[in-house]
């Protein structure tokens, strides 16, 4: 193989420069190290050595950088020559990196590094710098060695000395400024001196993602727990991909170990696990290994001791082995430290790091809290008080005797028959109390304390085989008891419980299994009720739940966008005609009677009115709201205001579904600010009216602080509920888009990359599509369209077989313009190609227009210009398309102003077609001839656009001047100064006193005095 040119090497040595801090970098940079050399050009070997040395500082093999410095420093003293402008500055800059690279290593000698510092003042004198970066490296290793004299010293120096091109960057002074009041227990003030960089006003390559890192547990202590996390989804995000942030990373873990998000840490640790190999810069590595100790020392702390974990490559871990080997590990290794600094400093601040006590029992992160609740063991209690509190009110003390039982029995029998949730917990009191004097339950009071488990466990979303084995039981002993009706109810429980959890959003007694095998049970409740050996509220009962059944087969009030299809028309009427006749059964059983003098019989009568709601609303929604409203009066009137929790939520549902997010916070607002109600709510429950209410509070005011709140409880609550992958997975995809509407993207990100696969298992397609859509968005945000397109292309293929095939189309539109923005013409090309067709399948004309245009602008890219003109010819047919579809003048009018933009487009892409270079240097006479015939041709096609515009009046003002500009600039290119003038003046006086919300006529007016005051050779 021939040897390269010292050009083709060069090229090579700033391309490398281009490609991202990492082995593969250092590599390559290693190669032409050796190429360079080995051509004997000293400069190229200069530029090289350069390359290298700075690819090894930014990366984890920093301590690496010191023979290519050093032999650099050489060839300067050798000959300054050597060193072209660009080289000499990165020479002077690279010398603030020694000491502090030096620093991390423990074999180098505190006194060569004393030298070195000593040997960069001289050398900054000398070329005339100033020692601004002299003293921050002087503060650096004061503060390393603990000498608090010293750094003062030099921090004031540093900051007295003038600002030059030597200076650390501002967001770099400030991250060591703010680390050194932190480290200090200014907590407070270094947040202060952090702002600027946490505002986004001044940054780095390496900020704000650092600092954002260490402004965690700051934020923790002084009780400023959204910004800590929402620090922790923006930070971890920016800093997980680069190898020379250990430092940062290891924060992340640090922060996730202290606030209750071990599962968080683990899934970190886990994701770099390639870390463990990073070992040559050993004072990040020693980080890294503390902040690992921390985190397995809090699973050991919470008996999680044998929890598979990730550690070094070519072994098995559990939290245990790993804490034993990273403590011992990190100790080793600060004690190399210590012998070379000749203090204990950096042990002792390492022992404190790995055996720091937790700062929070949890901070929620929106990441997943059934996750975090489960797999750390940690009982997560929010919403819900203890049971043995949960006792209702004026409860009865089980301290006085014999006599006490009673009064607890008494007390369970009056809560079981109010439906309170507290009965459970008072039936174990009751059977506690009566054991206790070594009795028994009776049947009758066992079958009642059975009943109530099961109710319990189905509240909480633990029903299933447990607890329909514990209705059967109860039926049992109704049974011999001489309660038949009340057998009967059990034993339809007992049917309808299926091993899923049920949709609380209906009922907490509403089953998944079918209505099939409850008619049997339903008639023998009519001829037990005629019989007079089951009560009316008894039968309305047994009725209730088949009803219950058959609307829980209709599925979700609503459907998926587009996708969604409505329950059969059969099963609606058959469910809506049920419930009429328990309804009118249980009118007939009440004829006669106040409503209030049976409440057990009201509620059950409130809960088939929620039924018939949530039957009507797919239809109806103004009639289910009003069903709703009086199945909420009912409940409230029959004095039982916890059983209307189901009817609360859908008619806020209903609400906000219908733009009333007013009345929709009010409801949600008059249970979460009801104390007493919040007691009674399970935290399932109080997560779902967190999530109303942060959804009506968005509706009235758009996203902010007091729905981020809520969102972030809701998502706790669902977790403790142990709903994380089900309601907390849609509570989280909601809170991705509020974080993606705030122009939040690292967070948004974050929160949508974690909810991915849970919304994957399971959940509504359309929850799916939404959240890769959010996704994307925020991946635009962070100027990242390659991940856009991916997330588009996903979600397009999600709505597919939408029935609305609108979705598709315009997905399909979002991934093309995504591509282009990734730079992938040909692919985005294809794209455009797909979502015209899709446009034209839905008829809208004008969409395909601009399919298409998209789609001749990337051709231009792909294939050139001869094929992008056949594109934007399409174009123009399909606009005359769109004008002979349209039926209404708004519809022309659309149609004309897209007929102007596609001629405006037209004239655009040929210039861009032609060589930019003036007509007097082309190449050739016949070249010439084609750029004045391109010219001419955008100048036909400007023209087109000016007639088209102008006819549509107001609505294409500005677009009708930009395109006036536009001739203006396309008749100068040909040297017809007098036209292009004669256009400018009329152009120029033609937006003067004109409506210019945008700004942009003014800047079409300043162009044009910019070209009237310019010489005809212009």
């Amino acid at each position: 193989m021939s040897r390269r040119s010292l050009d083709e090497i060069r090229i090579d040595v700033y391309r490398n420069g281009e490609e991202p801090y990492g082995s593969a970098r250092n590599a390559r940079a290693e190669r032409l190290v050796a190429e360079a050399e080995a051509t004997g050009d000293r400069p190229l070997l200069v530029e090289a050595l350069t390359g290298l040395t700075v690819a090894y500082t930014s990366s984890a093999e920093g301590d690496k950088m010191f023979v290519p410095f050093a032999r650099l420093l050489r060839m300067w003293d050798q000959n300054p020559a050597d060193f072209d402008e660009d080289d000499t500055h990165e020479l002077f800059w690279m010398f603030k990196w020694v000491s502090g690279s030096a620093l991390d290593q423990p074999h180098i000698p505190l006194d060569s590094i004393e030298q070195w510092l000593t040997e960069m003042r001289r050398r900054y004198r000398l070329a005339g710098h100033s020692e601004r970066a002299v003293h921050s490296r002087d503060f650096e290793v004061a503060r390393h060695l603990g000498d608090v004299p010293r750094a003062e010293r030099a921090l004031a120096a540093m900051l007295a000395a003038e600002r030059d091109e030597m200076a650390d960057c501002h967001a770099c002074e400030l991250h060591e400024r703010g680390r050194w009041e932190t480290e200090r227990g200014e907590d407070a003030r270094a947040l202060d001196v952090w702002r600027p960089v946490l505002d986004g006003r001044v940054g780095c390559m390496h900020e704000p993602h650092a600092v954002l890192a260490l402004s965690l547990l700051p934020l923790v202590r002084l009780g400023r727990l959204d910004e800590a996390r929402a620090h922790h989804l923006r930070g971890y995000r920016m800093a997980r991909a680069e190898e020379g942030l250990t430092v940062a990373v290891a924060a992340h873990v640090e922060f996730c170990a202290l606030t209750g998000n071990e599962p968080r840490g683990l899934e970190i640790l886990a994701e770099q696990s390639a870390r463990w190999d990073r070992r040559g810069d050993v004072g990040p590595y020693l980080q890294w290994l503390a902040c690992a100790a921390l985190l397995t020392d809090r699973l050991l702390a919470l008996g999680q001791g044998e929890r598979p974990v990730t550690g070094p490559a070519g072994g098995e871990w559990t939290a245990a082995t790993l804490h034993a080997y990273a403590a011992q590990e990190a100790l080793g290794r600060a004690a190399l430290f210590d012998a070379r600094n000749g203090n204990d400093r950096v042990s002792t601040l390492v022992r404190g790091r790995m055996t720091a006590g937790p700062l929070l029992d949890a901070l929620p992160l929106g990441l997943g809290p059934a996750r975090e609740a489960t797999d750390t063991g940690r009982a997560l209690t929010v919403g819900r008080p203890a049971e043995e509190d949960r006792e209702g009110p004026d409860g009865p003390d089980a301290s006085d005797g014999s006599g006490a039982s009673e009064e607890l029995l008494a007390h369970a029998r009056a809560l079981t028959a109010d439906g309170h949730p507290s009965a459970k917990a008072a039936w174990d009191r009751a059977r506690a109390a009566v054991e206790g004097r070594g009795d028994a339950l009776a049947p009758a009071d066992a079958a009642e304390a059975l009943d109530a488990e099961g109710l319990d466990l189905q509240r909480r979303h633990l029903g299933g085989p447990e607890a329909a084995a514990l209705f059967a039981r109860a039926a049992d002993l109704h049974a011999r008891a001489g309660r038949d009706g009340r057998a009967l109810v059990s034993r339809a429980r007992a049917l309808i419980v299926a091993p899923e959890a049920p949709d609380a959003s209906v009922s907490p007694e509403a089953p998944c299994a079918s209505a099939d095998g409850l008619d049997e049970l339903c008639v023998r409740a009519g001829a037990l009720h005629a019989a007079g050996r089951a009560t009316a509220a008894e039968t309305v009962t047994v009725l209730l739940l088949r009803c219950r059944a058959l609307v829980a087969g209709l599925g979700a009030v609503g459907g998926a966008p587009g996708g969604g299809s409505a329950a059969p028309a059969g099963d609606a009427a058959r469910a809506r005609e049920e419930v009429h006749r328990l309804l009118a059964f249980a009118e007939e059983a009440r004829e006669g009677r106040d409503r209030r003098e049976d409440p057990e019989l009201l509620s059950r009568i409130a809960s088939a009115v929620e039924l018939l709601a949530r039957i009507t609303a797919p239809e109806d929604p103004r009639a289910a709201v009003r069903l709703a409203t009086a199945a909420v009066a009912d409940h409230h009137e029959a004095g039982r205001p916890w059983l209307a929790t189901p009817a609360e939520l859908l008619l806020a549902s209903l609400l906000a579904a219908g733009a009333d997010h007013e009345g929709a916070a009010a409801v949600a607002r008059g249970v979460l600010g009801d104390p007493a109600r919040v007691d009674l709510l399970g935290p399932g429950d109080r997560a779902r009216f967190c999530l109303a209410l942060a959804q009506a509070v968005t509706g009235l005011e758009g996203p902010g602080p007091e729905a981020e709140a809520l969102l972030v409880d809701a998502d706790l609550f669902a977790g403790a509920a142990g709903e994380g992958a089900g309601l907390g997975a849609l509570v989280r995809l909601r809170l991705g888009g509020h974080y993606c509407a705030l122009g939040r993207f690292h967070e948004a990100a974050a929160v949508l990359e974690a909810v991915l696969p849970e919304l994957s298992a399971g959940h509504d397609p359309a929850d799916l599509v939404q959240a890769r859509v959010w996704l994307a968005h925020a991946a635009v945000g962070l100027g990242d369209p390659r991940q856009a397109a991916e997330q588009y292309a996903l979600a397009a293929a999600g709505t597919r077989d939408w029935a609305d095939r609108h979705h598709h189309a315009v997905l399909s539109q979002q991934t093309a313009e995504a591509l282009a923005a990734a730079g992938l013409p040909e692919e985005s090309a294809r794209a455009h190609e797909r979502a015209a067709d899709l446009w034209r399948a839905l008829g809208d004309h004008v969409g395909a227009v601009r399919a298409l245009r998209g789609r001749a602008w990337e051709v231009l890219k792909a294939r050139g210009p001869a094929d992008a003109e056949v594109v934007m010819e399409e174009a123009l047919r399909e606009n005359e398309r769109a004008l002979a579809a349209a039926g209404t003048a708004e519809e022309r009018v659309r149609g004309t102003a897209e007929l102007g933009h596609t001629h405006q487009q037209f004239a655009h892409l040929l210039v861009g077609a032609a060589d930019t270079a003036p007509f007097e240097e082309a190449e050739s006479a016949e070249r010439y001839a084609e750029l004045v015939a391109l010219f001419e041709r955008a100048l036909r096609e400007a023209e087109r656009a000016i007639v088209a515009l102008r006819a549509c009046g107001e609505a294409a003002r500005s677009d009708l001047w930009l395109c006036e500009l536009l001739a203006v600039r396309l008749e100068w290119g040909l040297g017809r100064a007098g036209a292009a003038t004669g256009r400018a003046r009329r152009v120029h006086a033609g937006v003067q006193d004109l409506p210019d919300p945008d700004g942009t006529l003014a800047e079409v007016a300043a162009e044009c005095e910019v070209l009237l005051g310019a010489p005809e050779s212009f």
